[in-house]
């Protein structure tokens, strides 16, 4: 889940394809709001359906001219209801059940922005610099400690958008070659990503599908968790060794982070909160809005933000971007895509039916990236039970390292890099991919297996 400052990576001929793509889906819905069309069959409804998720997706990842990803992605959820692709009734249920997890979105993006006005990232490039004491070895140790908790706790937007540009930073500072960390904040920001329901939306979507309470899928994916990230991490030592054993190249300075202690009391007291309400059964968006209103009077009060800049960060376009992918993603499960991923369901929670679902699901996000592949997977494992969900929360986490594609994360990503100057070579990128990606998925369903085995599940 990406804000909406996504853009174009800026090759000529993939903005024409995009805009080509969207303009045949456009003349495709067009054609079928005629009369004609008022009563679509289910081939006719599935190739609609298919060709507006593909426009959405394309425009998501390109943005031609800076517009929204909600630019295309409204109209088209209204195509498909307006077609008879998708039930009025069919639409209203989706947006109903997305409603709490984008509110909850909204919230975590508005708490991140406002823990950046309060000088916690900040803070966390003078800790990392101070801990690396001029070595690049431990500066990667120092990326890897704070990027695994600061997407864990305030998602992978915070980590993709606000924590890359420190790590950029840091690296500078010690003369150190930016490659290793940097593309550590992009592995971590989706492979770390599994520890706890905040810390990604398709954990949120997994979260309300798995019917498991927040402590308890905390503890299930707590091993995960740690074996996905200690395998990115082995990898990453020996892959990038020439570039961590270069040396830095200025002198360690070292400087003493001043802790930004309200921000860090008040994440502190939202995350006791979210423990609070998982047992009271209230919903977690109550929790993260309280976090985001306490912080949002400090920082109106002290005039680090303003009224506007707090609606910036709730990034209303993307919200309504992803309310519109549930209902277009809701028309190509309905109108036949649910039966033939049906037939590829393993069924039952054994070692190898949850490495077939983590597989299935990490190859479906690499194709349609992960957010459209989590919608349409989890009606499908739901039944069989939360183990089932949570596999498929490992594909479609960590599967997206493989590709640019698999998940907006990346995209952003790429972005933020290419604002400093840099550029990411998509050989390196892949290599680095095929290596750590299977691994950890792999370790990472084993470990799942084994704590379902412990815990029950």
């Amino acid at each position: 889940m990406i804000m909406n400052t996504l853009v174009a990576s800026g090759e000529g001929s993939a903005l024409g394809d995009v805009e080509e793509g969207v303009g045949a889906a456009a003349h495709t819905a067009l054609g079928a709001l005629s009369p004609a069309a008022s009563a679509l069959n289910a081939p006719a409804a599935e190739l609609l359906s298919i060709a507006l998720l593909l426009a959405m997706l394309g425009w998501a990842v390109v943005r031609p001219r800076g517009l929204s990803e909600a630019f295309v992605a409204v109209p088209a959820a209204g195509v498909v209801v307006l077609t008879g692709a998708l039930s009025w009734e069919h639409a209203a249920e989706e947006v109903a059940r997305l409603g709490p997890v984008v509110g909850f979105l909204a919230a975590v993006l508005v708490l991140a922005r406002l823990c950046d006005d309060e000088g916690l990232f900040h803070a966390c490039g003078v800790w990392m610099a101070d801990f690396a004491r001029g070595r690049p070895r431990r500066l990667l140790a120092a990326v890897f400690v704070v990027a695994s908790v600061v997407t864990a706790v305030l998602s992978l937007d915070a980590t993709v958008v606000l924590l890359t540009p420190v790590v950029f930073a840091t690296a500078a500072r010690l003369g150190a070659r930016p490659g290793p960390h940097v593309y550590a904040c992009t592995h971590l920001a989706n492979t770390a990503s599994l520890l706890l329901p905040v810390s990604n939306l398709t954990n949120l979507l997994a979260f309300t599908a798995s019917g498991l309470s927040f402590t308890r899928f905390a503890a299930l994916m707590a091993l995960p968790w740690l074996v996905a990230i200690g395998i990115e991490y082995a990898v990453f030592r020996r892959f990038f060794a020439t570039d961590l054993d270069a040396g830095a190249q200025a002198p360690a300075v070292r400087e003493r982070p001043e802790l930004p202690l309200f921000a860090l009391v008040t994440l502190g007291c939202t995350l006791a909160g979210f423990l609070v309400a998982s047992f009271a059964g209230v919903e977690p968006v109550w929790v993260a809005a309280a976090g985001a209103a306490v912080l949002a009077v400090r920082s109106l009060a002290r005039r680090r933000t303003t009224p506007a800049g707090i609606v910036r960060a709730a990034a209303l376009p993307f919200l309504a971007f992803v309310l519109a992918l549930g209902v277009v993603v809701r028309a190509v499960v309905d109108n036949g895509l649910a039966a033939a991923l049906g037939r590829l369901v393993p069924e039952g929670t054994s070692l190898v039916a949850l490495l077939g679902l983590a597989a299935l699901a990490a190859v479906l996000a690499n194709a349609l990236n992960n957010l459209p592949a989590v919608l349409v997977l989890l009606p499908l494992a739901a039944p069989i039970g939360p183990g089932a969900v949570l596999a498929v929360l490992l594909g479609v986490n960590i599967g997206p390292n493989l590709t640019y594609t698999g998940s907006l994360a990346t995209l952003l990503w790429r972005r933020v890099v290419h604002a400093h100057d840099s550029d990411v070579d998509l050989r390196e990128f892949t290599r680095l991919g095929l290596l750590t990606t299977p691994a950890a998925l792999v370790g990472s369903v084993v470990a799942l297996w084994i704590s379902l085995r412990l815990a029950g599940g």
